[in-house]
């Protein structure tokens, strides 16, 4: 299951990387600002230094670290989405900073960041249709609604046929063509198609982050 990472506060965080490399001294210092976006919006990177006087190839180099680090999120190290993050402030040295250490120190600030503004996991929700005669329809919701679905209608199809629609986990999807064909005495069938990506509620987040199943 391709689970995603969002945040769900806005925090103020600090990256300072301070190191010496190939015997040169490596500096940078940045101030962030993390915020939440709406769900399916990505990624969103904006400069707000001001009229302070900062080289744009560290601005560059600011994006560029932030976006590479979005990959690996603070909780399970699925992909981090759906957030802003302001560039507020930069402290550089003429000798000693460069590209390198501010895309170390971004990604220190976004991690640093990112852990204190109350991490939540995504999931892939998937619309779900199954179809099946009418005297099924009660065993279809009852199992769809114990994978943790939600049942969003019911629809005639004719000749005794009732198709029960719901949105439903795909973690929870894994065997269901069995399960359906079992409960339906083999006349059922099911389409499935992905929906959206919705919070994973905080019990369920332990059992995924423990290495169990949803």
């Amino acid at each position: 299951v391709a689970y995603r990472e969002t945040i769900t506060q806005a925090v103020r965080s600090e990256g300072e990387f301070i190191r010496q490399l190939g015997g040169r001294n490596q500096y940078a210092h940045v101030t962030l600002e993390l915020e939440p976006l709406s769900a399916g919006t990505g990624f969103e990177f904006v400069s707000d230094i001001g009229g302070r006087s900062f080289p744009q190839e560290f601005v560059t180099a600011v994006e560029q670290g932030l976006r590479e680090s979005l990959d690996s999120g603070v909780l399970a190290g699925y992909t981090l989405v759906d957030l802003r993050v302001t560039l507020t402030d930069g402290i550089y040295d003429e000798e000693e900073s460069t590209d390198m250490a501010f895309k170390a120190a971004a990604s220190m600030a976004l991690r640093d960041g990112a852990d204190r503004a109350a991490p939540v996991l995504l999931e892939p929700m998937m619309k779900v249709e199954a179809v099946a005669p009418d005297e099924f329809s009660g065993a279809i919701i009852g199992d769809l609604s114990a994978r943790g679905g939600q049942i969003e209608g019911l629809q005639p199809r004719g000749r005794g046929m009732q198709a029960v629609r719901g949105m439903v986990p795909l973690a929870e999807m894994f065997g269901y063509a069995t399960d359906l064909r079992s409960m339906t005495q083999g006349r059922g069938t099911f389409t499935m198609e992905f929906d959206h990506y919705d919070e994973v509620a905080p019990d369920v987040i332990e059992r995924i982050l423990m290495g169990g199943r949803r």
